[in-house]
């Protein structure tokens, strides 16, 4: 019985390529929703109804007021008023990340402390 030898082979230094079967491919990736599931919630959340554009006005006393009133007209929130419109003002914030300008970054934080004014929290 003659003995198998391993035989090196040498490396010519090319790499072969090859093309990929279909059988393991992905599907094709999904169309990108035209509507963020963050906007879905700001727009159609259970917590608050809130006013078209609240986040986007220029005075944060405007906003406090605004979220104030969405949170006690509200009939679907789980928490109190001022939680509900305080995690809205902040769930904001924090989706919004690095793409929310600074000066509107600013304006809603100091929603944040006249939020807390308006409710007699200070």
């Amino acid at each position: 019985m003659p003995e198998s030898r391993k035989t090196a082979r040498k490396s010519t230094g090319r790499t072969t390529t090859r093309k990929p079967s279909s059988v393991g491919r992905k599907p094709a990736a999904k169309k990108a929703s035209p509507e963020r599931w963050s906007q879905r919630v700001t727009r159609q959340s259970d917590a608050l109804d809130l006013e078209q554009g609240v986040f986007t006005l220029r005075d944060p006393k405007r906003i406090a007021a605004s979220l104030k009133r969405s949170a006690e007209r509200s009939s679907r929130r789980k928490a109190g008023p001022y939680r509900s419109a305080l995690s809205m003002l902040t769930f904001y914030i924090n989706r919004a990340g690095r793409t929310l300008p600074k000066a509107q970054r600013d304006r809603l934080e100091r929603a944040k402390i006249e939020l807390k004014r308006v409710f007699h929290r200070e």
